[in-house]
């Protein structure tokens, strides 16, 4: 039997009926118990086959299978190792097999996915220790590997691409459970819940690079309830949101471990039923738009004990004295042209990059073409001007790596509105995203809003990028240049404010923050004024911060004399 597609759950299919089952038939055998079982029941009929879902599921082990292999969508530019799957090791065993059952984990779930023991040389002790292997497949092709010895040191495979554990699990399914351990996928699995998957490298506080959700996002495209039983810990919770802000709110069920730190504690701590009933009884993200105190008791304690938390700054030490920002608001930057406006943006998400890992989409028309753009932010990240025997070498390697993976252009033949937030909105999800930088907001046109009514024309693009950074907990910053430019009584060009900008009262209303940058010709400085914050912790409204533009670098390299105030700031 052959089937009439070649694509089942959005996946390609490598290889049709890999275990050469009755094609067709809604029974039979069990490729994964029957060859074990007595004689007389070797050919009894006790798996179920659903060929259009691709899965099967055997009534006497209790365990699923996929009936055939997959490719992966998209080829990625990138390069990497690949274990050998013949070094992995045997199966674990003697003391390592009595350790687990120490944590509630059976000989049947360690072979079930094939967890494995052997020698690896591990750096924390520098030198080699037998290790537990846990083994990352994807379809039946080996990925990567996660090493821990007796001391709890972990390593995964050098050079490997990160995925989830387990990944294989979830096909299928229109649900999955995501964890923060190799552990806790065992002890789901052990409490019947077979389709969990793992974090490769646990949870990391202020960290949003999830590049194994970046390589295995094709998998969640179909999970309409994705259960988040994640560490209750702080970084723990800050991976939660990411998953939630990434995987859309509407999908995320969260688990409550009643006090144990994971699914592998609990497990131990109340046995397997009461594991599957606390995932079986996940509740729902909190609906949007409507919140009561309970949602927001957490930030509340926070800030009764703390007071505001500290904004993001950019990393130039006499512009992080005046200004700062959180992620779900949208920063409004003008100035003359020619001014360096859409410079001193990259040079903002540059160091948005380098201090917290902050991906940014471009929707940049003036920006074209895109090259150019790149070589921007190469200079930038270089704080040099890269040379033509520069490229290839190991600096030019890293740094091209780094432009690639953290910066997207978007490309449009007519900029809309609407679909630079779309395709923005896809970018959280594909490739998590915490910047997107509209430049000018002139030419990415609301097509949707009246234009005979400028006000209202600019309130209503302008809620509408609200709406989107609070969605998506996204830094929005929009380039918006002034429509008049005045002369003062020597006939130089006046510094405009927020009010220059066509509709510019709404500007002024509906922006968190405002920006200016000024370039003084005359004295060959550039200048970034506040013209608003919010929020008086973020900054201080009129304050400048001045600087030397380097040409070669294209970085801003602060003065010393400022005229921002002597006074610290709030969380100085």
């Amino acid at each position: 039997m052959q089937i009439e597609s070649t694509e089942i759950n959005g996946f390609l299919i490598d290889e049709f009926n890999q275990y050469s089952l009755e094609a067709g038939k809604t029974q039979g055998v069990c490729p994964l118990c029957s060859a074990d079982r007595q004689p007389k029941n070797q050919k009894a009929k006790c798996a179920s086959y659903d060929w259009e879902r691709g899965l099967g599921t055997c009534h006497n082990c209790d365990d699923s299978f996929q009936l055939h292999t997959y490719q992966r969508k998209g080829n990625s530019i990138k390069e990497y190792v690949r274990p050998v799957e013949a070094n992995i090791g045997n199966l674990v065993e003697t003391k390592v097999e009595e350790w687990f059952k120490t944590r509630s984990i059976s000989k049947q779930t360690l072979d079930d996915l094939r967890v494995t023991e052997g020698a690896e040389y591990m750096p924390q002790t520098g030198k080699t220790e037998n290790a537990i292997q846990f083994n990352y497949f994807m379809g039946d092709q080996l990925i990567n590997v996660k090493y821990r010895d007796g001391r709890k040191n972990f390593k995964l495979y050098k050079g490997a691409e990160k995925v989830f554990y387990n990944i294989n699990s979830v096909v299928g399914y229109d649900w999955c459970v995501i964890v923060e351990g190799e552990m806790d996928v065992l002890a789901l699995h052990e409490a019947g819940v077979k389709n969990v998957v793992s974090v490769p490298n646990g949870a990391t506080l202020n960290s949003n690079n999830l590049d194994y959700l970046d390589n295995c996002i094709d998998y969640f495209d179909d999970k309409s309830k994705i259960i988040l039983a994640v560490d209750a810990d702080e970084a723990g919770q800050a991976l939660r949101h990411e998953f939630i802000r990434r995987l859309g709110a509407e999908a995320c069920y969260l688990v409550d471990f009643e006090g144990s730190k994971d699914a592998n504690d609990y497990l131990i701590e109340h046995g397997k039923a009461k594991l599957r009933s606390v995932i079986n009884t996940a509740s729902q993200v909190p609906l949007e738009g409507v919140s009561t105190l309970r949602d927001v008791e957490g930030e509340l304690v926070d800030f009764v004990h703390n007071g505001f938390k500290p904004g993001y700054q950019v990393g130039l030490e006499n512009f992080d004295k005046i200004f700062s920002t959180y992620t779900g608001q949208f920063i409004t930057v003008t100035g003359i042209p020619s001014s360096g406006k859409s410079d001193f943006v990259d040079q903002m998400c540059v160091g948005y990059n380098k201090n917290y890992g902050w991906k940014t989409a471009f929707a940049s028309p003036e920006n074209k073409p895109n090259y150019l753009h790149v070589h921007k932010l190469i200079r930038k990240n270089w704080e040099g001007l890269p040379l033509a025997s520069d490229i290839g070498s190991d600096k030019w390697n890293q740094i091209t790596d780094i432009v690639n993976d953290n910066y997207f252009f978007i490309d449009m033949d007519r900029y809309s509105l609407d679909e630079v937030l779309k395709k923005g909105a896809e970018l959280v999800k594909r490739k998590g995203i915490k910047c997107l930088v509209i430049d000018p907001f002139n030419k990415v046109r609301d097509l949707n809003c009246k234009t005979e009514d400028v006000n209202r024309y600019t309130m209503e693009y302008l809620t509408k990028i609200e709406v989107f950074a609070k969605k998506y907990d996204v830094l929005v910053m929009v380039v918006a240049h002034p429509t008049k430019m005045y002369k003062d009584k020597d006939g130089k060009i006046e510094e405009p404010t927020m009010y220059n900008i066509k509709g510019g009262g709404e500007w002024y209303d509906a922006s968190y923050h405002g920006l200016l940058i000024h370039r003084d010709y005359e004295a060959k400085t550039v200048k970034a004024k506040v013209l608003k914050v919010k929020f008086q912790n973020l900054g201080e409204n009129g304050a400048e911060a001045h600087f030397n533009w380097e040409p070669k670098s294209g970085c801003y390299i602060p003065l010393a004399v400022d005229t921002s105030a002597n006074d610290p700031m709030p969380w100085e």
